[in-house]
């Protein structure tokens, strides 16, 4: 059967370009400010009609608490002994950020040299249309009940979903629940992801004098606030750049597939000549422990500075928090340290901006093995398994609403997918194996559970 649905696949991929670029021409960007709210509409509806042509004969629009909407659906089998997969992605895309950064049009797929750019083709439309690649190779030869839920929020980060899935529990209840939302090791390199770190974000304040003083005037005994701030933000690193906070560990280290320093380079951008930072290998101290990144600081610009001592200045902080750590525990940590570093009894102000916890899937479930022989058949190369330093706050909503769910990650967004970022693309190639993967997936795992 793997021939059939292997050639049967390859067949059907003549009709994946055109339905994809439909796709990526809804301009889906879930913020109103930038994107007409319609457009994300338009998407929903898309994805609707075209699973519903599939058997998902009640496909709907479900409303969520943060005003997006999720497409929902099922496909039951006539066996009630089959094990329940819930298929999951989002049509809503990451803005375009600065077009003319763009070689092609953002909402406009495009082939260049094999790979085909737009927003949207690989996060997380790609996996739109490769779930529906492997459900057109299957037909009606479906041995598992199928729920669907594709949501129009996830790159808001409002939490509509997960305020939807606590609401709801048996709409979306299922024994394996496939995110694909993330992606392979590398083109051709089949992976699930296992870990996610958690993240806290955070807003110090320092504030040291009333107003600006002349620092001619003033300079030398008048504590300058920026001065402080710039103090109390060294002391989160250690001089080789790693992340030291009191009480949380800082010498994971990651035993599933490697990532090079070298690969991580060209794939990060890093300039000639500048080093990497941190003790241990990259995919230590991307997947296993804290990172801590200042994402902004409000103080005086340099055009426009005048000779005067800041009073008052501010930074934004983003914590990363590997799985094993509790996010609130790191957070709690992270707050005490900006207070105890402070110098010179300079005020200090932190205010928490958001809180989410880091995940890690079990790798020992019929589900998981069902994908790993899945991929090894579908890629001819043994499925190994990553971390992504990205949060999905969804997992842990999942995992605590069904226990016992097994989660599996998975994705066509390898590394030269460059989602968010300008020039995003997919390899066409992915969507034809992962689909194929699902699609033996879907068969495999039926047999398996029983």
């Amino acid at each position: 059967m793997m021939v059939d649905l292997r050639a049967r696949i390859s067949e059907l991929m003549g009709a994946v370009h055109p339905e994809l670029a439909e796709l990526v021409a809804i301009r889906s960007v879930a913020d109103p400010r930038q994107f007409p709210p319609e457009e994300c509409t338009k998407a929903a509806e898309w994805v609707r009609d075209r699973f519903a042509e599939l058997g998902f004969a009640d496909a709907r629009l479900e409303l969520t608490p943060d005003g997006s909407q999720a497409v929902v659906g099922s496909r039951p089998t006539d066996d009630p002994d089959a094990p329940t997969v819930l298929l999951y992605a989002h049509y809503d895309v990451q803005p375009p950020l600065d077009e003319s950064a763009w070689r092609t049009p953002p909402f406009e797929l495009t082939e260049v040299d094999g790979r085909w750019y737009g927003r949207g083709a690989a996060d997380c439309k790609g996996n739109i249309v490769m779930h529906l690649l492997a459900l057109r190779a299957l037909g009606d030869s479906l041995p598992v009940n199928l729920k669907l839920v594709v949501e129009g929020s996830e790159e808001q980060g409002t939490g509509g979903l997960e305020a939807y899935v606590t609401a709801n529990p048996e709409v979306l209840r299922a024994d394996t629940i496939l995110v694909c939302d993330t992606g392979n090791a590398a083109v051709g390199r089949p992976a699930a992801t296992v870990s996610l770190r958690g993240m806290a974000n955070v807003v110090v304040t320092v504030e040291a004098l009333a107003s600006e003083v002349h620092s001619g005037m003033f300079g030398g005994p008048a504590p300058d606030a920026l001065a402080a701030l710039i103090e109390l933000l060294a002391d989160l690193r250690d001089e080789r750049g790693n992340t030291t906070i009191e009480g949380l560990d800082a010498t994971g280290t990651w035993h599933g597939e490697p990532y090079s320093s070298e690969q991580f380079r060209t794939d990060a951008g890093v300039l000639d000549g500048v080093e990497l930072i941190g003790d241990g290998t990259v995919s230590d101290m991307l997947w296993t422990r804290p990172a801590v990144t200042v994402l902004g600081i409000d103080c005086p610009p340099v055009t426009g500075s005048s000779a005067a001592i800041v009073p008052r200045a501010a930074a934004r902080l983003n914590l990363r928090i590997p799985p094993g750590t509790d996010a609130h525990e790191a957070h709690d940590a992270l707050v005490v340290q900006l207070r105890r570093s402070a110098p010179w009894g300079v005020n200090v102000d932190v205010r928490t901006e958001a809180i989410g916890s880091p995940f890690e899937a079990s790798v020992d479930g019929p589900g998981f093995r069902a994908m790993s022989e899945a991929m090894h058949e579908a890629y001819g190369t043994p499925m190994t398994t990553l971390g992504q330093g990205g949060s999905i706050p969804l997992c842990n909503v999942l995992a605590d609403t069904y226990p016992g769910v097994e989660i599996i990650l998975m994705g066509v967004e390898e590394p030269l997918a460059l989602i968010h970022a300008p020039n995003e693309s997919v390899d066409p190639s992915e969507i034809e194996r992962l689909a194929l993967s699902l699609a033996l997936f879907l068969q495999g795992y039926g047999t398996r559970v029983r």
